[in-house]
């Protein structure tokens, strides 16, 4: 299993990320708490939607937006047992996984590397479901030598001298700066973020260019986060968890080309190609809840779900509302780490003075104290729940009491709990186990959200039905 997933992150390079070391080395944040709101609406900005959904599909699957990657020959063979193991091939080239694309870099280097669906699709019954996140990633191995070893091997394979080699080591350059920043401590977590920050330290604001010196400097503990499901897209005015992503859409979502696109002329040809991933991703439909629902049941739960909760999460049937609002903190109450963090990034001073915020169409990064609450379609499908994915089930994220500190689930397979609506999982007191969960590591706590406590039992269990049916 382990080693599945380490094959996994190596040719997945293309939205991951995180970095963790001892708990000693977690930064201190000075942020201002801003008391003075309690929740902020954030109102929509012009986006493009000119695109067309079935060429955006294609170029997630074939596209070249990360801009590099491995020399295909190199994982040719390998591609074929992953297949045989994840049970499904990328419908644009049955020798690849379905989260790998392959394409020509500008100098005619065929290579491989992971494309969208490495973190935003995982299988459900059996099921791949496109969109989804991807709650098998394992992002706790280190890559620091795998760039080195992978190296010698494109140089022995295809010659030192060879295109190959010198696209592969364009690529390993970014790779190299990543390696220490995108381990993480825990299954699941996904550390995109730190990816995205890592790679920007090395390129020019102006022409995204390599430089060999950091732009800027970043603290070593990493934050990491559950992966957002993508049809929330389309109702969304600002993306990430703290709606931290304000203006063009096509830019923000194009976060993994840092990754291994060489300047912003190639950045421009990527971002073009994002305006059919956007009408792709405004297409996308939550998955149907699959098992029975009690109707009556779930109608005294749409009552007392809209007299509680639809004021942030919204409403939903045949007129749905969405109000876009950021829950202050002091209020929201969950682990507050990753939103401080954004908040103390130098990363959003380089992307504001950088191609992505100073040309057309803009986008800009804007952090709150605070975190969106996101639509809730097809909530039933998404678990673990909260922003760093602490808690396994819904039954567990609305009564406060009886979420568990530590807990283990099955990953290789998908364990649907239809009762509680999430994962089934032990508890593991002890918090040992290579796949147990642990909410006491900073930026993974499971306290906040409390808003659920105050329901009677049945008024919990009634609300939990509607849920089912978003």
């Amino acid at each position: 299993m382990r080693r599945k997933n380490q094959i996994l992150v190596v040719i997945g390079l293309l939205t991951t990320l995180f970095a963790c070391h001892t708990y000693s080395d977690l930064p201190s944040y000075s942020v201002q708490k801003n008391t003075d709101w309690k929740t902020q609406r954030i109102e929509a900005e012009p986006q493009i939607t000119n695109g067309d959904a079935e060429r955006g599909f294609d170029y997630i699957l074939n596209g070249d937006y990360v801009g590099g990657g491995i020399p295909y020959g190199l994982f040719k063979k390998r591609g074929a047992k992953i297949i045989k193991k994840v049970g499904k091939s990328n419908p644009a080239n049955e020798d690849l996984p379905y989260f790998t694309n392959v394409f020509e870099t500008q100098n005619g280097t065929k290579v491989v590397t992971g494309n969208c669906f490495t973190c935003h699709a995982a299988p459900l019954d059996g099921e791949i479901y496109l969109g989804i996140g991807n709650y098998a990633s394992d992002y706790r191995a280190n890559l620091s030598s795998f760039g080195k070893v992978m190296t010698k091997v494109v140089n022995v394979s295809y010659g030192k001298e060879s295109t190959a080699a010198a696209d592969f080591q364009d690529f390993n350059r970014y790779l190299s700066a990543i390696a220490p920043a995108i381990e993480t401590d825990q299954i699941g977590s996904n550390p995109a973020a730190r990816l995205a920050e890592a790679c920007m330290q090395h390129r020019n604001p102006c022409d995204l260019t390599y430089t060999a010196e950091e732009q800027y400097p970043s603290d070593d503990f990493n934050i990491a986060c559950d992966v957002p499901p993508l049809w929330h897209v389309k109702k969304k005015n600002a993306l990430y968890y703290n709606a931290n992503g304000k203006g063009d859409f096509t830019k923000l979502l194009m976060q993994a080309s840092v990754l291994g696109i060489p300047d912003s002329t190639y950045a421009r040809a990527v971002q073009k190609n994002f305006v059919d991933v956007l009408a792709w991703l405004e297409s996308l439909e939550p998955p149907k809840y699959p098992y029975e629902v009690d109707a009556s049941l779930a109608n005294e739960g749409k009552a007392l779900f809209e007299k509680n909760c639809s004021s942030c999460h919204g409403t939903y049937g045949e007129k749905e509302t969405y109000p876009n609002k950021v829950v202050n903190l002091n209020l929201l109450k969950t682990d507050s780490l990753y939103a401080t963090y954004a908040l103390s990034s130098n990363i959003t001073d380089w992307y504001n003075k950088s191609w992505f915020a100073t040309s057309q169409p803009r986008s800009r990064l804007e952090p709150h104290y605070g975190y969106i609450a996101p639509p809730l379609d097809g909530i039933w499908a998404t678990a673990p729940y909260l922003h760093n994915g602490s808690v396994p089930t819904i039954d567990a994220l609305l009564n406060s009491k009886t979420r568990p500190t530590y807990w283990n689930r099955n990953i290789e397979n998908y364990e649907f709990d239809e009762v509680k609506v999430g994962w089934q999982y032990k508890g593991k007191g002890d918090g040992s186990g290579k796949m147990t969960y642990d909410t006491t590591i900073p930026g993974y706590g499971n306290g906040g959200h409390y808003f659920g406590d105050k329901l009677k039992d049945e008024e919990r269990k009634a609300v939990l039905e509607y849920l089912k049916t978003l």
